[in-house]
């Protein structure tokens, strides 16, 4: 028996030899990685909330060795993100395609029907953090509450500044969500990216805005601008002075997604290892770290559960564009 069960085996390879299945190699059984650079897309602008996180992202990939090709940051925060997703929607390598998304996400593609993007085509990788806002001053203002805020922006009227990111961005629903709750009218300018934002302000050439924290944290720890009200469910902990709206009466909590998307089409094989990879890298130390110092929020979603969060919150972005009146 063990003579003829050689035999066997010995035909067995002579006819996969002569047949061409010589394909069928060690090699081949390995699992999926990038045979080339990864081009990691932003929606944004250079310094801002998602441009600072993709390049912290890079540097743990590159400094923990975690993938075999760098991952390359491209920012395209033309039309409000519109430029970055028909990029990666057209993407030509969808396996060596990413992109690090906003809540324009959802908004680009309702406001700009003409760029013929569905955000349900796109692959889901992961969310790596909710980031949160604040309503943001000068510190030479003199302001340092809500309510100082309010009298000084009413006085003001339309010469009021509030810097934002793009037009009908989250800044620009921020804007219209304290104009209407306290009967402001200031005027909101777009700017390229948060980092110009904050630097606005901080040069008195703004009013005020909403940045994120780690927009706004350097000039905040140098003593140049002032947190006075967040749109968050709680208190954050690098800004214990800083109420909630829902503190103060109005009942209204925004958050921004910071998620990580495949291109459409991208491989089965090539997104279980995003997927694997982004898992790594939220759990890292260097991520938690990053993500306690710029008081982000949330847990790790891929797969079916991020697409069934971009579902959610694509339905709660339209209700808000519909209540500013930009959306029929």
């Amino acid at each position: 028996m063990r003579n003829f069960g050689t035999k066997v085996l010995s035909l067995g390879l002579t006819l996969g030899l002569g047949l061409g299945f010589t394909a069928v190699t060690v090699d081949s059984a390995k699992a999926w990685e990038p045979k080339k650079p990864v081009e990691f897309v932003v929606m944004a602008g250079k310094g801002g909330g998602a441009d600072k996180a993709v390049r912290f992202i890079q540097n743990i990939i590159t400094k923990n060795k975690l993938a075999s090709k760098p991952f390359t940051p491209v920012n395209k925060p033309g039309g409000s993100g519109a430029e970055a997703l028909v990029h990666v929607k057209d993407a030509k390598d969808p396996d060596h395609t990413l992109m690090f998304t906003l809540n324009s996400f959802y908004t680009t593609p309702m406001l700009q029907p003409k760029i013929k993007v569905d955000f349900s085509k796109f692959t889901p990788v992961g969310r790596m953090a909710e980031d949160t806002f604040l309503l943001w001053v000068n510190k030479d203002s003199g302001i340092k509450n809500v309510d100082q805020f309010v009298k000084a922006a009413k006085a003001a009227g339309n010469k009021w500044i509030m810097a934002g990111t793009g037009k009908n961005s989250e800044d620009n629903i921020l804007t219209d969500f304290l104009n209407k709750a306290y009967g402001l009218n200031m005027k909101y300018v777009p700017y390229k990216g948060g980092g110009r934002v904050a630097k606005e302000l901080a040069g008195n050439n703004a009013n005020s805005t909403v940045n994120n924290p780690s927009e706004q944290l350097g000039f905040y720890q140098a003593g140049k601008t002032v947190p006075i009200g967040a749109f968050t469910a709680k208190r954050l902990p690098l800004f214990k002075d800083a109420p909630t709206f829902k503190e103060l009466g109005k009942d209204f909590v925004y958050l921004m997604q910071r998620s990580v998307v495949g291109a459409p089409g991208m491989s089965k094989d090539a997104s279980e290892y995003y997927q694997g990879l982004f898992k790594k890298i939220f759990d890292s130390a260097e991520w938690q770290g990053y993500f306690k110092k710029n008081s982000l929020q949330g847990e790790f979603l891929t797969g079916d559960a991020l697409m069934a969060y971009w579902k959610r919150e694509n339905a709660v972005q339209m209700g808000m564009l519909k209540t500013m009146g930009v959306l029929k």
